[in-house]
């Protein structure tokens, strides 16, 4: 059971990790002249991206608890 946990942790923080990766990354290509309507994918991009971060950060956070107050077996 502890190694689900542990696993699932993992999986919980990669998650988060990924999702504050990818506004990083459309935001470098934002600071790059390719127009008007790159722009406007690229700002629904980094938008989308936090959003998805922030839900990752929340289940992190919401499993991080769910383990504390798990008894130990």
């Amino acid at each position: 059971m502890i190694e689900l946990a542990v696993l699932e942790m993992a999986v919980a923080r990669q998650r988060a990790k990924r999702a504050e990766l990818s506004p990083k990354q459309a935001t470098g290509l934002l600071d790059d002249n390719h127009g008007l309507a790159v722009s406007l994918a690229l700002c629904s991009r980094i938008r989308a991206g936090r959003a998805r971060a922030k839900a990752a950060k929340r289940r992190l956070l919401k499993s991080r608890l769910l383990r504390i107050e798990e008894p130990m077996l």
